[in-house]
């Protein structure tokens, strides 16, 4: 991912309230919120003690809305975060980011209560979020003529296809299967994008006035080679789910991003949990890639990989770029409170033993321990940072 920027030719600190003056602090806080509501009613829903109000099946509506709710909330909140210091423009801020935060509540509501408002209505006002998204960012970079971000846009339009696909699919069919897909790959890939760029970066800048030594290798051919290989391995996936050659395509993918991933000296950063969150949420993804070859070859239940990569690797990786970045656009240091440290363990552990009810345990009690874990480190993260989310910049 592009992380050049441009000169501000403007002052990049809009008047008004300051819950709406950037795009990470309405949907960091309310995406966070939705991450553990969602997953503290569907449990219960899914093992059938409580009833639904979407039209979506449980387990669809579990994975539509983390999937395409609360990651397309981070997403695009970091995205107009970043977006200004690319172009050097004011953000999107007041009234227009208060138009893009409604329609995504709008999205959230519809879709949960569609059995009373139409699914088909409800998915086009949900379907309806990324597309203007697009449109926005798109605008703001051209405006900056800041062209080379544009590519920046492919992995938010590919989450854009994958929703539009997804919700089609329950629509027509009853269930999704390509929509779900595409959005992990697309997840996948900006995770393997933006964390190649963020976490070398950050750490070899940390390192160097901390921790003299040994300091993150500098991107090359063989980075290249990792991001082709997954990227090959993933479209085979999407299309071909239960291929061998997939499945073959997923272990070399696994090793090389775990290859990539010491490379980075992660080791190094224990004494700085704000950095080494990162370097634990990127070790979810080689996991994955095994896991989900493994369930090719059915040695394992199908779910396990992609549970790695989405309780672990995109729920870490969120919350710590979340925090992270909410830290640093507020005027705080970026340190890690021993409150923050907690949750980042509640996170760790909710992604940890998620996979292993795939894995071994057939019991509720795994998946319920699981749940329990991942709305007490999202709750409390979103309680946590109120302040932060709402307050001023500290000056």
């Amino acid at each position: 991912m592009p992380i050049a920027t441009k000169k501000p030719t403007r002052r990049n600190t809009p008047d008004g309230i300051p819950f709406l003056s950037y795009g990470f602090r309405p949907f960091f806080f309310l995406g966070s919120i939705q991450a553990a509501f969602i997953v503290l009613f569907w449990i219960p829903i899914f093992y059938g003690h409580i009833t639904s109000f979407s039209a979506l099946p449980a387990l669809e509506w579990h994975i539509h809305e983390l999937l395409y709710g609360y990651l397309s909330a981070a997403v695009v909140g970091f995205l107009l975060t970043a977006v200004p210091n690319w172009t050097g423009r004011l953000p999107v801020s007041g009234p227009p980011l208060g138009a893009l935060v409604a329609l995504w509540l709008a999205g959230r509501f519809f879709i949960s209560a569609s059995e009373f408002t139409g699914l088909t209505f409800a998915a086009i006002i949900d379907a309806s979020f990324l597309f203007v998204v697009i449109g926005v960012i798109a605008r703001e970079i051209i405006a900056g003529k800041n062209y080379r971000n544009l590519r920046v846009l492919a992995g938010v339009i590919l989450l854009m296809i994958g929703n539009t696909c997804f919700l089609f699919e329950v629509i027509t069919k009853g269930y999704a299967n390509y929509g779900i897909r595409i959005g992990i790959a697309a997840m996948l890939m900006l995770v393997v994008l933006i964390g190649g760029r963020i976490i070398p970066s950050f750490t070899r800048n940390w390192l160097v006035q901390n921790n003299p030594g040994r300091i993150p290798i500098p991107f090359n051919r063989f980075d290249g080679a990792t991001i082709l290989i997954s990227g090959i391995a993933l479209s085979c996936w999407i299309f071909w789910p239960q291929n061998q050659i997939c499945g073959a395509l997923f272990i070399l993918a696994g090793i090389m991003q775990f290859g990539r991933l010491i490379r980075w000296a992660g080791d190094r950063t224990l004494a700085n949990p704000l950095l080494a969150i990162l370097h634990v949420a990127y070790l979810f993804i080689p996991f994955g890639f095994i896991l989900e070859s493994l369930a090719i070859y059915e040695l394992v239940a199908t779910s396990a990989g992609i549970h790695a990569w989405t309780s672990g690797a995109f729920a870490l990786m969120t919350l710590a770029v979340m925090s992270r970045a909410s830290l640093g656009h507020t005027g705080r240091a970026l340190k890690a409170t021993v409150i923050m440290q907690v949750i980042y363990i509640l996170a760790v552990f909710a992604a940890v033993t998620r996979v292993y009810a795939t894995l071994i345990a057939a019991n509720q009690i795994w998946v319920y321990l699981s749940g329990t874990l991942w709305v007490l480190a999202f709750l409390g993260f979103a309680i946590y940072y109120t302040p932060i989310f709402w307050g001023p910049k500290q000056r």
